[in-house]
């Protein structure tokens, strides 16, 4: 999948500043994740087997206190195994105090969990980001943030499945677009974007725009979108692609409503239908629909934004026979309070089968609505499971 245009989304789906907001709420609501599941280290040998695994799901359950050092712990430590008869267990950070430990200086109890702390570090380098006027370097943002570079780096990637330079990329290419909507020349546009000169910005576009600057103000003129309708077990198909790859695909039961629909995503594009060579591409994308074991290795243009393209990277990576809730998919784009941008994302999802969203479920393991109905989502999932 290409890396193109837009911002991250947030929790409630608007733009900007979404990955700092969910951070917060992560770094306000670590105690809370420990009361959720007290239940599961209600005894001492139930503790003792977390402390053993380094349960990194008991943070904030419990936390232990070894007599021998004198400190207290998470149960996930990483620190040297101890001895059972010198530790003990505590409800809170602040009785394990009282009783005289003091927090681990590897662990740090007595501050919100690494992921929580990280987070936050990752959503100020995005407002440094999205406030700066030129793109900040590497250099810079690992220094605020007190990591190495490449220590900042990996902790970035992990906690939003992109880059920090693509993080950039993304803003300015957002502001590109609104730069262009405007009354501006594309000059102008593409300076107040934070591009340092225009040839850098022309030879990034087609990939940023898909399509060059005057064509996109244009609303996709001159573009041209190959596509065919065909027959499945499913109903009626439709397969759509740019000189990119593909950039539609569509399911329904009116083959002239699929038709529509592709006209009105792409208003001033040139479309052509019925080229006997194009059939061949929509063979491809049936079986994957009739056999999903098969996988597609069709390139994929899709133009969403940075935090769509997360989730539908991640929904590729699910198998075929396997199901995840939208809180499951929040967590694995890395964004677990975004359960509610993760189903925007898979309602905007243009590539049915191929993006394969109707892998995503409820948490009681119920059918939600599906964009292509929800019967044609059961009959996935029970061909994907043999039935």
């Amino acid at each position: 999948m290409n890396t193109t245009d837009s911002s991250m989304r947030s929790a409630d789906g608007q733009s900007g500043h979404g990955i700092g907001h969910d951070a917060d709420r992560d770094a306000e609501q670590h105690a809370d994740h420990g009361a959720d599941n007290r239940a599961d280290y209600a005894s001492d040998a139930q503790r003792w087997d977390a402390v053993q695994r380094r349960d990194r799901a008991a943070d904030g359950a419990f936390y232990y206190a070894v007599s021998s050092t004198g400190v207290y712990c998470r149960p996930s430590c990483a620190s040297r195994p101890k001895l059972r008869a010198n530790v003990a267990f505590y409800a809170s950070g602040a009785e394990a105090e009282q009783a005289g430990f003091r927090a681990c200086l590897r662990c740090k109890p007595d501050q919100p969990p690494l992921a929580a702390r990280q987070a936050a570090i990752v959503a100020q380098a995005c407002r440094l980001i999205e406030d700066a006027e030129a793109e900040p370097d590497l250099d810079s943002l690992a220094a605020a943030s007190g990591m190495s570079r490449f220590h900042f780096h990996r902790v970035f990637k992990a906690h939003t499945g992109i880059t920090p330079k693509a993080y950039a990329a993304a803003r300015r290419a957002r502001r590109m677009q609104d730069g262009l909507a405007g009354p501006g020349s594309v000059t102008d546009a593409i300076y107040a974007a934070g591009y340092n000169s225009s040839g850098r910005f022309y030879a990034q576009s087609p990939a940023r725009l898909g399509m060059t600057p005057s064509a996109f103000r244009a609303g996709g003129s001159g573009a041209t979108i190959r596509f065919a309708i065909g027959a499945c077990s499913l109903g009626a198909i439709l397969v759509a692609s740019t000189d990119k790859g593909l950039c539609a695909i569509l399911l329904g039961d009116d083959a002239d409503a699929l038709a529509r629909d592709l006209q009105d995503r792409f208003p001033q594009a040139q479309l052509i239908g019925a080229e006997p060579a194009y059939e061949q591409v929509v063979a491809r994308v049936v079986g994957l629909i009739e056999a999903p074991g098969i996988g597609l290795d069709l390139p994929l243009d899709v133009r969403g934004t940075a935090f769509q393209q997360r989730v539908w990277q991640v929904l590729r990576d699910i198998p075929a026979g396997r199901t995840v809730s939208y809180a499951e998919l929040a967590a694995l784009a890395g964004s677990p309070n975004g359960a509610r941008a993760v189903a925007g994302a898979c309602a905007a999802n243009p590539l049915a089968v191929a993006i394969p969203c109707h892998r995503v479920v409820r948490n009681d393991g119920a059918l939600s609505g599906y964009r292509w109905g929800v019967e044609r989502k059961a009959a996935l999932l029970d061909r994907e499971a043999g039935k």
